[in-house]
């Protein structure tokens, strides 16, 4: 570890069902809230699941102006608010002498899902040549990275990670080798999804993938939990500006964290279904801790990647007492997801966030909605309250369809 350059976070940014910035996003997860409640964003009578967790109050003109937001697909409009906020927390100015140094990653599982959904309504009842002519560029995936990179003037290395729900963790982690690398000396990165639309819940509900717990949506959600019967679907976005030490130091940032270990794997095995044992899972953990130099004894706390899924909790579970190797000293465990649900390619990024104020803070978020313990997994959830505990390193997990993982290890500042 010595011999390559440390990367710290100067800039944290967030857009969620919890909260439209880092700050309130953050209160509201070590408070318990759920952001889970009825569709709004279209008329979901008659669909399985009629709830998500929606963005609430968000106007995209007031944030990026009347004819900017329409050119965008609010999976774009999100990154930008999110980066702008970042941005402005790190203090970073980017300008003609260091806008080659300052790449851009952002990634997306579904891209402009809103515009496809649109578009695909507009051919069927107005005809082909009724198509919106920004279709193209709104539905991208790799819009929103492109988006913000005009939005910040960054020049430097740009690419959009579409890795299904590790996209977002991918998105940093890869920031973090630019930095190391000496590609760049700042990477923005993270994740954006808005996914709420009739075929994002319709073809969820086709695979048996959502929890149609309809007559409780705040309740839906319960990773861990023996109850649970899928995932709830949400919205939103999340950036941190990662930086070398030396950049960070040189103009006098406030560094928030470190990124210190970074482990990506595949498990090979199905398109949906995580590898028996969790045995992807448990080498990215591995691997992220060997990047990081530290024994499992030295992390304090895991954001689970928790999904609220049967068979996730049970392999999830599995992988981290296998990585972790003693099960009865396990760390401190729990799922944001229960409260913000499944931000599908921004979850890893917007988790992301919140260890690092945990890191800060010396407060653990909990897992809600967990009242009947699954005998299967039977580590340390968090249950129900926050919990203050100062601690050195955070890991949290992403796994995503496709057999994606990828573990990101944050650490305290030395």
């Amino acid at each position: 570890m010595s011999s390559r350059r440390r990367v710290v976070v100067t800039g944290l940014g967030a857009i969620s069902p919890i909260g439209l910035d880092s700050e309130q996003s953050w209160s509201s997860v070590i408070a318990g809230v759920s952001g889970i409640a009825p569709i709004t964003r279209f008329d979901a009578e008659g669909y399985e699941t009629t709830f998500a967790g929606e963005v609430k109050g968000f106007d995209a003109a007031a944030y990026l102006g009347k004819k900017e937001s329409r050119r965008i697909d609010r999976f774009s409009q999100f990154a930008v608010v999110a980066a702008n906020e970042a941005i402005a927390q790190s203090g970073l100015t980017i300008d003609g002498t260091n806008a080659h140094r300052v790449g851009v990653l952002i990634g997306s599982a579904m891209g402009g899902m809103e515009t496809i959904d649109q578009g695909s309504e507009t051919i069927l009842t107005a005809g082909p040549r009724r198509l919106n002519p920004f279709f193209v560029p709104m539905m991208l995936a790799n819009m929103a990275s492109g988006t913000v990179s005009i939005a910040l003037g960054a020049t430097g290395p740009n690419m959009a990670t579409v890795s299904a729900c590790a996209s977002s963790a991918h998105a940093i982690g890869e920031g973090a080798a630019m930095i190391r690398d000496g590609r760049a000396d700042v990477v923005v990165a993270g994740g954006t999804e808005a996914p709420i639309s009739r075929l994002g819940v319709a073809g969820f509900n086709a695979m048996g993938a959502l929890s149609r717990r309809n007559d409780d949506p705040k309740g839906a959600s319960r990773p861990f939990d023996a109850g649970r019967d899928g995932f709830v679907l949400a919205e939103g976005a999340a950036v941190l500006v990662l930086e070398s030490e030396g950049h960070a130091a040189n103009r006098g940032a406030i560094a928030l964290a470190e990124v210190v270990g970074y482990g990506s794997t595949d498990d090979a095995h199905h398109m949906v279904q995580p590898a028996p044992g969790g045995r992807g899972a448990m080498a990215a953990m591995r691997v992220a801790m060997d990047d990081a130099g530290i024994q499992p004894g030295d992390i304090g706390y895991i954001n689970a990647h928790g999904t609220s899924t049967q068979l996730n909790e049970k392999l999830e579970t599995a992988a981290i007492k296998g990585a972790f190797r003693d099960p009865g000293s396990c760390v401190a465990i729990s799922s944001t997801k229960s409260m913000t649900g499944h931000l599908l390619g921004a979850a890893g990024s917007l988790e992301a966030v919140f260890c690092v104020r945990a890191l800060q803070e010396g407060i653990l978020p909990p897992t809600i909605n967990h009242t009947d313990p699954d005998p299967e997994c039977d580590l340390d959830y968090i249950p129900n309250t926050a919990r203050e505990v100062r601690i050195k390193y955070a890991l949290t997990n992403s796994l995503g369809f496709g057999g994606h993982n990828v573990a990101l290890i944050l650490g305290a500042l030395r």
